[in-house]
């Protein structure tokens, strides 16, 4: 963070200096996590179900931070406000505007946020310093977070909005307002809230609408939903995509073996072949939505092509694909899921190589409301078309993905129900062998706990 002091920490967040000078000065990062706290750092309590963080402020002190953000006296130096979340976000606001040569990159979708984001904050790295931690810092806590990591050197700040209802984003935006909007795509994740994928592209939409005139909004080509959204800005609009609309736009795609894409970058009157080391063809529309926001502010389409071979997995658990000694390649695609991704995942699943069996373990799929069964049938019914010769549902609400899979006429495959997590890695490990393909996937729901066993029994090389 800029250097604050607590004083005008105060005055910004509405709050109430103790314990402290008015001159004492926060001069590190704000951190919510105690044992995270760094000398100068500002230290936020938050009142938790389970642990409250008041409780860790004298420790937070002790390892070096100036001061405490909190809803009560803890008797160390600091700041007592009404509401922490509220008084973060003014923070976030403030530190905006004592920055003005910052350049701030929002991107939303219903999948592939973090991932893009990742991909963004490697392009700009090398334009100048950035800022996009791995991870999905993407909530009322994560965003402001995230916003006051940045600093007087930061010269980009991207920001993934996620939205659970009509206003969250909009909410996210009067914090730190982007220049460049970047829309993914439109699908069912969280269509539980929004109760439908027109609700959800409202919602979604808010980000362009926020974007100054002077901004830019890109927006997927390729997604009508998404590419429906220009007429709601006033920023101008560079479509992404594999459409002949697109201005940044991919030809000739091409998988390998291992699933990477390679295809042909068109910008204005330059083209040239990218070749991803990332897996999954989904990665095709990844990988052009963070070039059209590289583009957008200035980075050199020979720049871009170049990052755009180097780019890697940055957060975990998202389609890191690694081979075992024994020759078993897994699939690690386990942080989340929803209808969209884990059929983009399992694309990826069939268009990798294999000289044995292709394994999908999937979990439940999260806040589809009264589509949940429907969602879950679905992703079953592709696993079958697409020739998945072992499907592993995992825990009863993913039953249904079975039944989706077992309707599909002519299909060969296992179909397999495992009680919960460890009962999934003995059916799939006492099983595997050489030249198997075994993807995992789901909503949050510690199916990774699969993939760290199949990890720690071979080791990774």
């Amino acid at each position: 963070m800029i250097r604050m002091t607590l004083d005008e920490i105060a005055k910004v967040t509405g709050g109430r200096l103790v314990n402290a000078a008015p001159s004492v000065a926060v001069t590190g990062p704000v951190e919510y996590d105690s044992r995270k706290v760094a000398p100068g750092g500002l230290f936020a309590a938050f009142e938790g179900e389970k642990v409250d963080g008041h409780e860790f402020a004298a420790a937070a002190v002790a390892k070096g931070a100036a001061g405490v953000l909190s809803t009560r006296d803890t008797g160390e130096p600091g700041v007592v406000v009404e509401e922490p979340l509220a008084a973060l976000a003014a923070l976030a606001r403030a530190v905006v505007e004592r920055l003005p040569g910052l350049t701030i990159v929002g991107l939303t979708g219903s999948s592939g946020k973090t991932t893009t984001k990742d991909y963004i904050g490697q392009l700009l790295g090398r334009a100048g310093t950035t800022i996009a931690p791995a991870g999905s810092l993407n909530n009322e806590l994560g965003f402001p977070y995230t916003v006051l990591q940045a600093t007087e050197e930061t010269r980009f700040l991207v920001l993934e909005m996620g939205a659970r209802g009509i206003g969250h984003i909009r909410y996210l935006c009067e914090i730190a307002r982007p220049e460049v909007g970047v829309v993914l795509n439109v699908g069912a994740a969280h269509i539980g809230e929004f109760g439908s994928v027109e609700g959800t592209a409202r919602a979604k939409g808010e980000l362009v609408e926020a974007l100054p005139a002077t901004g830019v909004a890109i927006l997927n080509a390729d997604d009508p939903l998404v590419a429906g959204m220009a007429p709601r800005t006033r920023a101008r609009v560079l479509l992404t995509g594999e459409s002949p609309e697109a201005a940044v736009r991919a030809t000739e795609v091409s998988l390998d073996e291992r699933g990477r894409a390679s295809y042909r970058l068109t910008y204005r009157d330059k083209s040239e072949i990218v070749r991803l080391a990332v897996a999954g063809r989904h990665q095709v529309a990844n990988t052009l939505a963070a070039a059209g926001a590289a583009l957008s502010v200035g980075m050199p389409f020979d720049d871009v092509v170049s990052a755009l071979g180097e780019i890697g997995i940055v957060s975990s658990r998202r389609m890191d694909v690694f081979t075992r000694p024994d020759g078993v390649t897994v699939i690690d695609d386990s942080y989340n899921a929803n209808p969209s991704s884990t059929a983009a995942a399992l694309h990826a699943l069939a268009a990798m190589r294999a000289e044995g069996r292709r394994v999908a373990v999937l979990g439940y799929m999260a806040e589809l409301g009264e589509h949940e069964r429907a969602g879950h049938e679905e992703v079953g019914r592709l696993a079958a078309t697409l020739g998945v010769d072992r499907l592993v549902a995992v825990a009863e609400n993913a039953r249904p993905i079975l039944d989706g899979a077992t309707a599909v006429a002519g299909w060969t495959g296992e179909a397999i129900f495992a009680a919960d997590q460890a009962a999934a890695l003995e059916i799939v490990r006492g099983e595997l062998r050489a030249g198997d393909v075994v993807l995992v996937k789901g909503s949050r729901y510690r199916t990774w706990d699969v993939v760290d066993g199949l990890r720690s029994e071979e080791g990774r090389p």
